[in-house]
């Protein structure tokens, strides 16, 4: 008798078993349900998809099985559930509990009109890793070589959770810097993170998206690669690596030069570049957000500061004047 392995992913009937709001940008989302104790709990930046019911017709088309997508694009725009992308912020597989942070930022999006009315006994379906599935899921993007001795973290809000969670499950010993742009001061949360590592809130009170993460980013990105200015053919720290350990951002042989960092048109293409882990540098820099600032600090660490672009991950989480689309 043949028996199918379990897959990485799987659908999760789930209601909301509690609403707490964190901050004026910011709710946190608890879902329960009968098989939440078969959801992987990876930490970090584990991405799912959330599917907020249909206003008419709850869940009833969403289909299931290995080619549910296809046959989901294949549905009348009535029948389709939106799917949009969150980030775990905790997994209680005991107490059959996931929590998601979500940034409230009005009603124009399925997610956000979902999030702003959730209360207790409202349903969504979560698609997340399954426990059960023997071997890697997928879905996390902060993946640092493990030679890093310094990473530099940064984001907007709707990289907050994300941020969140993995400076919550970083080693103690842990060096860096999290770079943290919220909507307003009072969206500065309290959050758990290695005392080796500096976390910065940076409100924008009304400022544009990146006036306050652009500068930051360059200033942490002096401090965390020493006072000698790097340059593209330039080391990115001053002393002869210890024997047998990477160096630490000099471009090696094959590495891509700043001369191969094509331009992305964040208005119609995607921005999500997220390297496999290589030794190629003891400097790990992981930024998500919105698609123009993150191309802004993407082009200034590599081109401007020589970073190898196999030790960056960035992330356009979403694109100004763009609306959220299924």
């Amino acid at each position: 008798m043949t028996t199918t392995a379990p897959p990485p992913w799987r659908f999760f009937a789930t209601t909301v078993r509690e609403v707490r709001r964190l901050s004026p940008s910011f709710v946190r989302v608890t879902f329960t349900g009968d098989d939440l104790h078969h959801f992987a709990d990876n930490g970090f930046d584990q991405r799912i998809k959330l599917i907020p019911p249909l206003p008419d017709g709850g869940h009833d088309h969403l289909p299931t099985g290995p080619d549910w997508y296809a046959r989901w694009r294949d549905l009348p725009g009535d029948r389709r559930n939106p799917i949009r992308t969150y980030t775990v912020r905790a997994v209680r597989p005991d107490r059959r509990e996931v929590d998601i942070d979500m940034v409230l930022h009005g009603t124009h999006g399925p997610a956000s009109r979902w999030a702003a009315a959730a209360v207790p006994g409202s349903t969504a379906r979560l698609m997340g890793p399954n426990a059960e599935h023997d071997g890697t899921h997928g879905g996390i993007d902060f993946r640092p070589p493990p030679h890093t001795e310094r990473i530099l973290l940064g984001g907007d809000e709707t990289a907050v959770p994300a941020i969140s969670s993995i400076l919550a499950g970083l080693p103690s010993g842990t060096r860096g810097e999290a770079l943290l742009e919220v909507p307003t001061d009072a969206d500065a949360l309290k959050i758990k993170f290695p005392a080796g590592v500096r976390v910065t809130w940076l409100a924008r009170n009304g400022a544009a998206h990146g006036e306050r993460l652009i500068p930051a980013t360059h200033a942490a990105v002096r401090r965390l690669l020493g006072d000698q200015a790097p340059t593209p053919a330039g080391a990115l720290s001053s002393g002869a690596p210890s024997s047998g350990a990477p160096s630490s951002g000099a471009p090696s042989s094959g590495a891509p030069s700043s001369d191969d960092l094509e331009d992305v048109d964040v208005d119609a293409g995607i921005l999500w570049e997220v390297p496999e882990p290589t030794d190629v540098s003891r400097f790990y820099a992981w930024l998500a957000g919105e698609a123009a600032v993150i191309k802004t600090l993407r082009r200034h660490l590599v081109t401007d500061c020589g970073v190898d672009r196999r030790s960056v991950a960035f992330m356009g989480y979403w694109r100004q004047g763009r609306a959220e689309s299924d």
